[in-house]
């Protein structure tokens, strides 16, 4: 007996839903690992390099914490100067 010459459609029509529906579930997979991925990374201060000092501030860290006297800090300050 013949359903209208639609023997094997039924079973085609299912298969392709099938693999049309697990492309689905891959992209939307793909897409929240790369959001969580994204998120993590520039969420951490910690992660990111400190931003550079500038040679009057290393000068005047240097001095605050005794590696240069008052004489040494002025020369050289004036010579960041100019």
């Amino acid at each position: 007996m013949m359903n209208g010459g639609m023997d094997g459609m039924g079973g085609m029509m299912l298969a392709w839903m099938i693999l049309w529906g697990a492309v689905a579930v891959a992209l939307i997979g793909f897409a929240v690992v790369g959001i969580v991925t994204m998120v993590r990374r520039g969420g951490s201060d910690r992660d990111r390099m400190p931003a550079a000092e500038s040679s009057d501030e290393v000068l005047r860290r240097r001095y605050a914490a005794g590696d240069i006297d008052q004489e040494e800090f002025e020369t050289r300050r004036a010579g960041l100067k100019g």
